[in-house]
Parts: C-alpha cells; sequence; structure tokens
C-alpha cells in the first residue's frame, strides 16, 4: 500500500522540529528571506531551492507567493522522497530535481531557464574552496539578468577575523549553557537514525551513502570565499543582508 501524504509530512514535521533544534532563528531568517524577495520581485516569478532538502523553503516561499513557481534541487534521495511525498507538486508549482550542486552540470538538469530567483539555507556550507566557485558559475548561467540570490547558512569569520570568530563561539556556548556542538546535533542524528530504520527511506541508504561518499569533507568556507566566488562568477552586487553572528543571510544581483 502506497504510503500517504499524511504519513510523509509526519516525517517532514521531524525534520522541522530538530532543524529548530539547533537554529532557534530558523524562521525569522525565513522570514527576512522572502521580504527581501516580496521587495525585490513581481507577484509571478521563478524560484530554485538550493540544497532544499525535503522542501522547508520551497513550502514556505509557495504559500507566500500563490502565483510564484519553485524548482526544489537536491542530491540526498531520503530527504527529495520525504518531500516529495509529502508536497507533490505543490498544485503544479513546485518540481523536484535530482542534481549534484557539488558537481559540474548540475544547472543542465534544471527544467527552466533564467530563474528569476535562487535561495539556498543550511546547504552551501557543504561546499568546499573548489566546488564553491564553480557552483557560483553554474549558478549565474541559471539566473536572468538582475534575478536576486539569497544564502541563509553559517557564514563564519573564520580566518578573516579570528577575533570575531573567537567570539562567535564563545556566545554559541553561552546559549547553548556549553553544551558540545554534536550533542546540540543530538535530534538531527536522531531523525536520520530513525529514517533509516523505516522500511522505505531504509531502502535509500546504501544510495545515499554512495553520493555522500563522493563528498567526504564539507567546506564550511568563510564570507569572504563566498564574496570572492559570486563577483567573479559575473554578481554585480553581493553584501550580508541580516545577522546573528555567524548565521547570516547573503544577498546578490545576478
Amino acid at each position: 500500500m502506497a504510503r500517504s501524504r499524511a504519513a510523509w509530512r509526519r516525517w517532514f514535521l521531524r525534520w522541522e522540529a530538530q532543524q529548530e533544534s539547533f537554529n532557534p532563528l530558523r524562521e525569522a531568517r525565513f522570514s527576512a528571506m522572502l521580504d527581501v524577495l516580496q521587495a525585490r520581485l513581481p507577484s509571478r516569478f521563478t524560484a530554485l531551492d538550493l540544497g532544499c532538502g525535503p522542501g522547508a523553503l520551497s513550502l514556505r516561499l509557495l504559500q507566500r507567493f500563490p502565483r510564484a513557481r519553485c524548482v526544489a534541487v537536491d542530491h540526498d534521495p531520503v530527504v527529495l522522497r520525504v518531500g516529495e511525498g509529502a508536497w507533490g507538486s505543490f498544485g503544479g508549482r513546485l518540481r523536484w530535481v535530482d542534481a549534484d550542486l557539488g558537481r559540474p552540470g548540475w544547472a543542465d538538469a534544471l527544467p527552466f531557464r533564467r530563474c528569476d530567483a535562487a535561495l539556498s539555507t543550511t546547504a552551501l556550507h557543504w561546499l568546499d574552496g573548489r566546488a564553491l566557485p564553480r557552483f557560483y558559475r553554474e549558478l549565474a548561467r541559471a539566473l536572468r539578468r538582475g534575478a536576486v540570490f539569497l544564502n541563509g547558512d553559517r557564514l563564519p569569520w573564520g580566518r578573516d577575523d579570528p577575533e570575531l570568530a573567537r567570539l562567535a563561539e564563545r556566545v554559541r556556548k553561552v546559549r547553548f549553557r556549553g553544551v558540545r556542538l554534536d550533542r546540540e546535533w543530538s535530534a538531527w542524528k536522531a531523525w536520520w537514525d530513525a529514517a533509516e530504520r523505516d522500511p522505505e527511506l531504509g531502502k535509500l541508504f546504501p544510495e545515499r551513502v554512495r553520493r555522500h561518499s563522493q563528498h567526504p569533507q564539507h567546506g564550511d568556507e568563510p564570507l569572504s570565499a563566498h564574496l570572492r566566488g559570486l563577483r567573479r562568477a559575473g554578481f554585480a552586487r553581493a553584501d550580508v543582508v541580516w545577522r546573528d553572528l555567524e548565521n547570516a543571510i547573503l544577498l546578490a544581483r545576478r
């Protein structure tokens, strides 16, 4: 028997809960990103959700902008299955695309050319110093001139400003009362452990492991690397428009 949409949405809601457990400002960041879209775009537009997971940002975007359409892109078969099972095509306005943002040519898999906006949340930090510039070059050819790009993620100062990086880490420990980062992520691990035990999702884990083995290290590149990559890819303007220490939104214009 096929699993119901309601059952997939329960998996989605569990995803939402674990994400919010280590990013309490997640909803505020979503809202700020959508506010920028509303200020910059007409009511009808096409957006990319890059590294979409099960579609948290896509869902919020389509609910807020009833004339918009969205392309949700990820390369993890588990979260794509949850997202597509939970939301389907959202009345024909949502397309799901399996593509690896860390590889050349990912934009070739998109169903539309020259989109009006691209957004990403808690995803691009996985791209290392070699993949990130290539990603921005691919992104540039997927967007029309004047399009908006928004990246909400951990954008560390790192080696660019070690004093601020140390301050951000101290504040993090204050907020989480000294709990170690691996324990902050315990809800994240619990979600994946439960998914692997699920009969339908568990079948996708060998492929998930195979794909992730191709990207053994995540980049966690500093903000300066993103700004440099965007400029070199031909984006006209790039700057931070919202920030809570290293939790930030980067805005760029194609």
